[in-house]
């Protein structure tokens, strides 16, 4: 008899901010997009800062990662309600990991990876810590997929792929985020195995994740899509992914939610 496939929705969202998302309707938009693992990005908070408001959602349990180098910076929380294996803050090199910008779940069937990459936009330092990020993690995921575990790999990666993914791309070519530079380095995961998912189900769609808080970007959709869902390729050959999306309607942070619709 073949065993039931299960289905599991994934959500990612940059936050902004927990402490303010938690103001403007969080719980009843978690609740709302029911979802099986909801990543959450810039959480912007400590350990201590965590309320019963913020962890006690029924049905999940959380986990988190927090900046130990600044407060009110960066972090990460992940919500399940699917049990994994093993979580694991970072990656191992103590120059990213401060940051709180990197969790990880082994749920078995696959590998989950909520991550915060660095922007870029403050300093040609920044701008290479940055480019030293995606090298780094991207190192440390490839040793799972050469000893074939299935990836997916989920955050706010701060950096629009193509002109598609922008509003104005050319007025942007010398901005963090949209710099060739940045854009190289998801060329070079694609060619390394890795989806974009939204791209693979939308190829030709118009579609944003974020949009700066000044001159009404967001009602007059002048945004940019950096947000994704990257997975590893046998992902896709396996034919888990049945669905790839990005729910503008949404609010309460400058991202809005994007997700992932799996069947395993």
């Amino acid at each position: 008899m073949t065993p039931k496939k299960k289905k599991i929705r994934l959500i990612s969202w940059n936050v902004n901010g927990l402490r303010a998302a938690v103001k403007k309707d969080f719980r009843q938009s978690l609740g709302r997009m029911d979802a099986d693992i909801v990543a959450v990005q810039e959480t912007k908070l400590q350990q201590a800062q965590l309320t019963d408001e913020m962890t006690d959602i029924d049905g999940y349990t959380s986990y988190w990662s927090h900046a130990s180098v600044k407060k009110g910076y960066s972090g990460v929380g992940t919500y399940t309600r699917l049990k994994p294996q093993r979580v694991k803050c970072g990656i191992g090199e103590p120059r990213f990991d401060d940051e709180g910008r990197i969790l990880e779940l082994d749920f078995d069937d696959f590998i989950f990876f909520n991550v915060y990459f660095p922007n870029g936009q403050m300093s040609p330092e920044r701008l290479q810590y940055k480019l030293d990020f995606y090298k780094a993690l991207f190192a440390y995921t490839d040793e799972y997929k050469k000893k074939g575990r299935s990836l997916i790999i989920t955050g706010d990666y701060n950096t629009a792929h193509n002109a598609i993914d922008l509003k104005n791309p050319k007025a942007n070519e010398k901005t963090s985020g949209f710099l060739r530079i940045e854009r190289d380095w998801l060329d070079r995961i694609i060619d390394d195995g890795y989806v974009d998912t939204f791209r693979h189900f939308h190829p030709d769609k118009v579609k944003y994740s974020w949009w700066t808080y000044r001159f009404k970007a967001r009602q007059r959709n002048i945004g940019w899509r950096i947000d994704y869902f990257f997975v590893s390729r046998d992902v896709i050959e396996k034919g888990w992914v049945k669905e790839a999306f990005i729910d503008n309607d949404i609010f309460g942070s400058d991202h809005c939610p994007i997700g992932l619709e799996i069947e395993i």
